[in-house]
């Protein structure tokens, strides 16, 4: 498709929104205008006064390629996100085999390359072994460093103190913490088995990876952080108590900043009742008075970023007991119309929402030409309609491979009607174009 041109649509950029027309030629948004009467293009789409906001860039997903093809691909995975208003993901990496090398990094960057509906980039795994590797990385050649200070399994967790301490003095460019105290959770986990065994009640998730087990983990990055002055982004908190660690402003000012996941945003602890092992993540989704707070937060720019953190599982697997259920939500299908429900609520503006899913991500990561609707940038943006009744999602048939969604008994305000990517339509009258094709991120470092 050699051009597009979107009327009468609202835009919401970079604090701002307004009406204007938009056109893109050859991936590229070339002009934004109040009006492009005389202008005509090979795809015109009437907006009708839908909003139309730059693409999620998602800074947390886990697709499960190469490794996990039941639950997921690059391929199927980013169906699902660009019907999401996904735009650009970047991918974690604990898969089969874990991203440690330059060659699974390789693998990984052909694979999308042959099926990616939207752009992609890639983190870097960390393990004892492989410090060398990353002190010779490229900036420019991965999305981030990606350590697991807790909560994984194999080589992927870092707990050893002196490991941890080169990577912080070593690493290139951002590195992305999970932050969870394993001997805290295991200790948790040993006394509901002593009481439960392998029954434990879905309920207590949050108190076996408790608020204490987070901010034992999470202090420690920050506190490497700051003595090495390594650039660290802390990923999917959880807690109140977490909040102490970080400080207001802009993206562009600080050395140290933040997640925070949809499902952290939108369910509490009292959800595992009707939800139970569907909504079983690390770290667990917590108290009501934790979720208002992360919400405060966002508001007041000390949490930086809203990621999904998308990880499927089957639902035969969700439905093991609780110490052979896995952990994680399939997420990227409902991004932004779930985003978009803090907006209904009141907690953001549109303004602040698009900030927090594609600008501040596209500052943090150093993503060029992406995450913003600027003339000249790539064409990556998502028409949004707000919805005078709200609808269901479970009228909306399952992309995701595992199947279910953790949305099922909610309903949302907006629904994604078109998304763009590299100006080519990924996501048009609620299907898939799988003739789209996401390109590689660039990072400017």
């Amino acid at each position: 498709m050699d051009s597009l041109l979107v009327r009468n649509a609202r835009l919401v950029n970079e604090g701002r929104e307004f009406e204007a027309d938009l056109l893109v030629r050859h991936g590229r948004i070339e002009r934004i205008a109040g009006s492009l009467d005389n202008t005509r293009a090979t795809l015109e789409l009437d907006a009708a006064g839908a909003w139309l906001l730059p693409g999620m860039i998602d800074d947390q997903v886990h697709f499960r390629e190469p490794g996990a093809p039941h639950k997921g691909s690059i391929a199927s995975e980013s169906r699902a996100a660009v019907a999401g208003g996904i735009t650009s993901f970047m991918d974690m990496p604990n898969t089969q085999p874990a991203t440690l090398t330059l060659e699974a990094l390789a693998d990984k960057q052909r694979r999308a390359a042959a099926g990616s509906r939207a752009n992609y980039g890639f983190h870097f795994g960390v393990s004892h072994d492989n410090l060398d590797t990353i002190a010779a990385l490229d900036p420019r050649a991965v999305a981030g460093i990606k350590v697991f200070m807790g909560a994984s399994t194999g080589n992927l967790l870092v707990d050893d103190p002196q490991v941890l301490e080169k990577l912080f003095i070593y690493a290139p460019t951002i590195v992305l913490a999970h932050c969870e105290h394993t001997p805290s959770i295991l200790e948790n986990e040993g006394w509901w088995r002593s009481r439960h065994g392998e029954f434990i009640p879905p309920a207590a998730h949050p108190l076996i990876r408790d608020a204490e087990a987070c901010y034992r983990s999470s202090s420690l990055a920050v506190e490497l952080a700051r003595r090495f002055g390594t650039r660290l982004h802390v990923l999917h908190l959880t807690t109140a108590r977490e909040l102490a660690l970080f400080q207001p402003g802009p993206v562009a000012g600080k050395r140290i900043t933040a997640e925070v996941c949809l499902h952290h945003l939108l369910f509490d602890d009292s959800d595992y009742a009707t939800l139970g092992h569907l909504i079983k993540c690390n770290p667990a989704i917590k108290t009501g008075s934790d979720r208002d707070a992360l919400r405060r937060a966002l508001a007041r720019d000390l949490i930086d970023v809203i990621g999904t953190d998308h990880a499927p599982h089957t639902l035969e697997e969700k439905r093991r007991v609780y110490t052979r259920a896995p952990a994680g939500l399939p997420l990227v299908q409902h991004a932004l119309p779930a985003a978009l429900e803090l907006v209904s609520e009141g907690v953001l503006s549109m303004a602040q929402v698009v900030r927090k899913t594609s600008h501040a991500v596209a500052e943090l990561f150093a993503i060029g030409e992406r995450g913003f609707l600027r003339e000249g940038y790539w064409a990556d943006f998502a028409l949004v309609e707000r919805l005078a009744t709200p609808r269901p999602a479970a009228d909306d048939p399952v992309l995701a491979r595992c199947g279910w969604t953790p949305f099922q008994q909610r309903s949302f305000h907006h629904v994604v009607r078109s998304t763009v990517v590299s100006g080519q339509l990924a996501w048009y009258q609620g299907r898939v174009r799988d003739q789209c094709q996401g390109l590689p991120l660039t990072f400017d470092r």
